[in-house]
């Protein structure tokens, strides 16, 4: 369970740069209500990473800047009843938000003209329903 936490391509995050927090966690319990710290805190250092070129860092710290506390990237789990599958899905979390920041930006759209048959169609749609609504009115007004 406990390793490196892969979040896309090359991008690997070493168990070294992730720092785990366990609490208890809210709600109605049951016998261990007050036993057991199943809350899991996962926190990332995302501006001090070794693991994160210059070009992916920048990247991720401009499109988390909103979640970033000091550079921390942190996220909690706590909707399953056991540690363990809490630790799975705060990793998941992770490694699904850090996938988003990460990825590349998107092609620009080039503009384009739209073509003269189209540009015709909708002239002459707009006509049509033009002339049936200008059928409909009464000849007194």
């Amino acid at each position: 369970m406990p390793g490196p936490v892969r979040v896309r391509g090359s991008v690997v995050i070493p168990e070294a740069e992730l720092h785990w927090r366990f609490f208890r966690s809210s709600g109605p319990g049951g016998q261990s209500v007050n036993t057991t710290d199943s809350r899991v805190e996962l926190s990332y250092d995302v501006a001090a990473s070794a693991a994160l070129s210059p070009t992916l860092k920048a990247r991720a710290l401009q499109r988390l800047a909103g979640r970033l506390t000091d550079g921390v990237l942190t996220v909690s789990a706590s909707e399953h009843r056991s540690q363990l599958r809490n630790r799975e899905a705060a990793e998941a979390r992770l490694a699904q938000i850090l996938a988003e920041a990460l990825a590349p930006p998107a092609r620009a759209r080039r503009p384009t003209k739209p073509s003269r048959g189209s540009v015709e169609r909708r002239l002459t749609s707009k006509r049509k329903r033009s002339e049936t609504k200008r059928r409909r009115r009464s000849t007194e007004d």
